[in-house]
């Protein structure tokens, strides 16, 4: 009985075929397996079986029936008797070796609390779901911390009904059909036995309650969405992408649950001088020719504004400098990160004729002992190659 085909399968037809599709099947197997076209030949003979046997079930609708819920147990009950991978082996667990009735949600009860444990969270108050919302800043709001007023729209209790969704001076009942509960039993009874199933109750959609004057604010249903201005502290020092957490700013819990929460996500507008990474930030600054050889006090931009740097004689391109404290503040902490200047020499261009002669002159006096020690290796690398050293 393990190597029964499917009934379906063996009239070669879909499982919602109408009446007529499965005899006319059956018809043209019969016909095609029949013992008299093919006397002795014992394969034919099993087919022929096997397919008056299909037959003989989905001809009948409530066979069908069955067949479809329960497979070959429903039309056969000592399908798979005896055998631990068959129904027979539930004999050992407490079915006496045949079926009796039993309760499915009592089965759900012990493995996931079921029906009584859903219908405790169903009517029990629930948490309102969370909103998210995005704010843009100014580099240097990010940086000090600022206020910033957003506009969400959201789901509140209704204030005409205090969230029970009965009209003023009326109260929600009790649903008569599931005395409350907010959910039905049905039993079913089947050839393994009788079955009896859980589910939500269509008449007052779980709550356990009808409101037969509902709230004309809300609708009955206990809540109104509104737009809402909400003001959002940004704290000094966030960072791009960064979330702040607004605990009950969210959407109205049912049955007096708490509200959600709103999650404020924060971008940060890029800036035209400065770039940031963590508490530190970076610029670059150009200097002149004469500022690197002779060395000269700058003017620096920073998140403070402007600030005095004395950069020394001989400052090459690339160098950089940190200005201690400069930098962005920590969240939460008065520390500081660092503001980090590169400075970048400019070499002229368009020089008049004379002041080309002054550099050339200018270049002339230089002696090795003014190179750097970077120019020092390439010049004698370069008298090493010509020389063919």
């Amino acid at each position: 009985m393990a190597d029964k085909r499917d009934y379906y399968e063996v009239l070669g037809v879909e499982r919602s075929a109408s009446d007529d599709a499965i005899k006319k099947a059956y018809r043209a197997l019969a016909k095609k397996y029949h013992p008299d076209l093919h006397p002795g030949d014992q394969e034919a003979e099993a087919h022929f079986k096997e397919i008056n046997e299909a037959y003989e079930v989905l001809s009948d609708n409530e066979k069908r029936k069955k067949y479809d819920a329960y497979g070959f147990a429903g039309v056969d009950p000592s399908y798979g008797a005896g055998d631990a991978s068959g129904f027979g082996g539930f004999g050992g667990a407490g079915f006496g070796g045949g079926f009796q009735d039993f309760d499915l949600g009592s089965i759900f009860d012990s493995f996931f609390g079921g029906a009584s444990g859903q219908q405790t969270r169903r009517n029990g108050p629930e948490k309102g779901s969370n909103l998210r919302a995005t704010i843009p800043l100014s580099f240097e709001e990010a940086a000090f911390g600022c206020k910033k007023t957003i506009e969400i729209s959201r789901v509140e209790k209704c204030n005409d009904c205090n969230g029970s969704g009965a009209a003023k001076g009326s109260t929600a009942e009790t649903c008569q059909v599931c005395h409350g509960t907010g959910t039905v039993r049905t039993t079913q009874r089947t050839p393994l036995g009788a079955f009896t199933s859980s589910s939500p109750c269509t008449a007052c959609h779980g709550t356990g309650k009808v409101i037969k004057n509902p709230c004309p604010t809300c609708r009955g249903q206990g809540a109104v969405r509104r737009k809402r201005k909400i003001e959002v502290n940004i704290p000094a020092g966030i960072d791009n992408e960064q979330t702040i957490s607004l605990r009950g700013q969210g959407n109205a819990g049912a049955n007096n649950g708490p509200n959600g929460d709103l999650y404020v996500t924060v971008t940060i507008r890029p800036h035209p001088i400065f770039t940031r990474e963590g508490a530190d930030v970076y610029c670059e600054v150009p200097i002149s020719f004469t500022d690197a050889a002779l060395g000269a006090e700058l003017e620096v931009a920073t998140i403070d504004g402007k600030v005095k740097y004395t950069i020394p004689e001989g400052t090459q391109t690339g160098t950089v400098f940190r200005l201690r404290g400069k930098g962005i503040p920590y969240l939460n902490s008065s520390r500081r990160g660092d503001h980090y200047v590169t400075v970048n020499v400019e070499v002229p261009r368009n020089l008049s004729n004379k002041q080309k002669d002054l550099l050339r002159q200018f270049s002339g006096q230089l002696k090795p002992e003014n190179h750097t020690e970077e120019n020092n290796k390439f010049f004698s690398k370069l008298k090493n190659f010509f020389e063919g050293k």
